[in-house]
């Protein structure tokens, strides 16, 4: 009688095989290496997953419920625009976003939320200090996510964590902009922000969340309008 042991049922393997290509297809396309407009291609992608087709399928369907690709009528897929005609809507609720967490935040806080926020901007510099775009991105998504959690909403931390991945491509330009060096004022920024939430004052702790979100926002309006004429390169 042989001892082998059973093998891991098909769902499961194929549910981790979906997770592993969604994830992976949703970082490269937040992080601009996928541009907006380029095709995908379901062989290649199985070819590169060394899967079927099926959680191919699975993780694009997802995708596509996120908004990040688009199927066309000849039934091609390929990676979604980015709405710069409504983009004035996204830069009002993270506008929002940044404001009320912040508050809340500076409002909320316990013991040990302070450590947290401190740790990202810790990590956060050593992004800036080498000039790595994609640290910076999600070290300050997690940066401002901590402010979020301190503020003890879980509404809130919720619509702002999917503003924060959404906005990726976003803030991926805003990066670019400034060819992965930004000005050394985004540091003292997140510094002023946290020296204001350890204080606890809800008032300044707003003023300061809302000049940090129009810095960001205003860079990208400037890139933007550089020349309407032609597309903003990726």
């Amino acid at each position: 009688m042989h001892n082998t042991p059973p093998a891991p049922p098909a769902e499961r393997k194929r549910g981790s095989g979906v997770k592993m290509v969604y994830d992976l297809l949703r970082d490269d396309i937040l992080d601009l290496v996928m541009p907006p407009g380029s095709s995908i291609d379901e062989v290649q992608l199985a070819e590169r997953f060394a899967i079927s087709r099926t959680p191919i399928r699975e993780a694009l369907a997802r995708l596509a419920a996120e908004g990040l690709i688009d199927t066309l009528p000849n039934r091609s897929t390929m990676v979604s625009q980015i709405d710069f005609v409504n983009l004035h809507t996204f830069f009002d609720a993270i506008t929002l976003m940044y404001r009320v967490t912040t508050r809340l935040a500076a409002q909320n806080w316990r013991a040990g939320d302070l450590e947290v926020i401190r740790g990202y901007q810790v990590d956060y510099r050593a992004a800036f200090e080498a000039h790595d775009a994609l640290a910076m991105i999600g070290t300050n998504r997690d940066f401002h996510a901590a402010i979020a959690e301190a503020g003890r909403n879980p509404y809130y931390l919720a619509l702002f964590l999917r503003l924060l991945d959404e906005g990726r491509r976003i803030f991926r330009l805003y990066y670019q902009s400034f060819d992965n060096c930004p000005p050394a004022s985004v540091i003292t920024e997140h510094e002023d922000i946290i020296a204001a939430i350890a204080a606890r004052d809800v008032a300044r702790a707003d003023v300061l969340a809302k000049a940090h979100a129009d810095q960001i926002v205003g860079q990208i309006q400037r890139l933007m309008a550089r020349d309407q004429r032609q597309d903003i390169a990726l």
